[in-house]
């Protein structure tokens, strides 16, 4: 019997797609290897969002090629796009997926007659990730990733209905919608789907990602939906409005790139909005939903960045007050206008931004996980405790830990808890109750003892 293993570096579209090429596998026969073991066909899923991403792509497939000097390697993903003939010339390598869309293909040539449509499972974890779009136009000035995966695609709303059943059928209680720009779903679909998914959902054209969850709420109980980023001027009033009608069927937890606080920089960036109106965004948000977990990316040292620049974020920061923020340093990108830009920011100043940031992040976390205390929560129990083997990590609604007492024996599924705040900062819940119909028997309210 022939043997496989993936690895994947990289985003949630990327951990979905391998796991489609998982299936597709295990249905022609194959076994999966662990780590340790020898495997015939090995599968490297890259990333290629910075330099850093090529390198550890580039040493994945040199490390399993001296591990498995007979197997085949096959390589997917952004880098392959990229830079397939660099990519061709390292060792083991045998084939290069340049275009995802050839996945279905790649089956069917080692012998699979009808390639799965969708996954119907995800190894190893209680939740599932759902592709339901590729590509962005959107062309920030820092980022490589439109360049390889310039071409919009969104699945129609039945075939993600289907496979969101199957997923559900499976046990699976958190369904996170992803893609490479998740609000340009629909966008690329024919102008009679447009105005049909806009009649049914009694909005307006470019409301497709809120008809899409309306429908998949609506289909069937046991799940929660969790989005995965949005830009912010993306959130429509229709999706919020959903949001705030089905707090407990779509978690109020909202990933919003800031990438920077400065109009100057946002401008430079490529950025289509002034900070002015992403941090109105952000407090509207806050003023509908109840105590939302907004959480963000944020980039220092991008070409030019002044310390009035820095300043301007960190009061952004300050202002929207995150639950979580991703502090990364501007990297230039080969192949992206801000690569060439010539005022770049030296590298102990890049260091030293990050730092500040990174710390005003950890403050404003534990003040947003302390906000919590008392509050009657929605949790996807995941993980036996290492120390109190009974007890068991949950992800709350809006993306914080609570360790629950006695819950190695609801791992897997969805319950609600009210959570006090640990001596360690951290939340725990004592007593929790199952939720046998994913929240349709209440909504989650503040202070909420029953």
């Amino acid at each position: 019997m022939r043997r496989f293993r993936i690895v994947t570096l990289g985003c949630k579209v990327n951990q979905y797609e391998s796991q489609y090429l998982r299936e597709g596998l295990l249905l022609l026969g194959y076994e999966e290897a662990s780590a340790d073991d020898l495997a015939d066909l090995l599968i490297v899923n890259t990333c290629t969002v910075t330099s850093d991403a090529d390198e550890k792509s580039r040493k994945a497939i040199r490390h399993l090629a001296r591990l498995n000097p007979t197997a085949e390697i096959v390589v997917m993903g952004c880098y392959a796009t990229r830079a397939a003939e660099e990519i061709a010339a390292l060792p083991g390598v045998c084939c290069v997926i340049r275009d995802k869309a050839e996945l279905p293909n790649f089956l069917r040539s080692l012998g699979l007659s009808e390639p799965p449509r969708g996954v119907s499972g995800f190894a190893r974890r209680h939740r599932a990730y759902v592709k339901i779009q590729d590509g962005c136009r959107s062309h920030c000035t820092y980022c490589i990733i439109p360049y390889v995966r310039p071409r919009l695609s969104s699945r129609l709303p039945g075939e993600i209905l289907d496979e969101v059943g199957r997923l559900v059928d499976a046990g699976y209680r958190e369904i996170v919608l992803t893609g490479i720009h998740l609000g340009h779903y629909g966008v690329d679909f024919p102008p009679e789907i447009r105005e049909e998914l806009a009649a049914a959902s009694q909005g307006p054209q470019g409301n497709s990602l809120a008809y899409l969850a309306e429908q998949l709420i609506r289909s069937r109980n046991g799940f929660r939906i969790r989005l995965s980023s949005l830009e912010a001027v993306e959130l429509t009033p229709l999706l919020l409005e959903l949001m705030k009608a089905f707090p407990e069927r779509i978690c109020p937890h909202l990933h919003l790139p800031m990438q920077s606080g400065s109009n100057r920089v946002l401008e430079r960036m490529g950025r289509r909005w002034a900070a002015s109106q992403f941090v109105e965004r952000c407090l509207a948000v806050q003023e509908m939903l109840p105590r939302p977990a907004l959480t963000t990316d944020v980039m220092v040292g991008f070409p030019g960045e002044t310390e009035e620049d820095f300043e301007a974020t960190c009061e952004a920061v300050e202002k929207i007050r995150f639950a979580k923020l991703h502090v990364f340093r501007f990297s230039p990108r080969e192949g992206t206008p801000a690569a060439k830009m010539s005022d770049q920011v030296p590298g102990q100043v890049k260091r030293k931004r990050a730092e500040t940031l990174i710390a005003l992040g950890e403050k404003l976390r534990q003040e947003y996980i302390a906000s919590l205390a008392g509050w009657r929560l929605q949790l996807l129990v995941e993980n036996p405790s290492e120390e109190t083997p009974a007890d068991a990590w949950a992800m709350a609604d809006r993306y914080v830990p609570v360790l629950v007492r006695g819950g190695s024996k609801a791992i897997g599924e969805l319950a609600w808890a009210q959570v006090a705040l640990s001596p360690q900062g951290q939340l725990a819940a004592e007593q929790f109750q199952l939720d046998f119909s994913a929240g349709l028997a209440g909504a989650c309210n503040a202070g909420d003892s029953s």
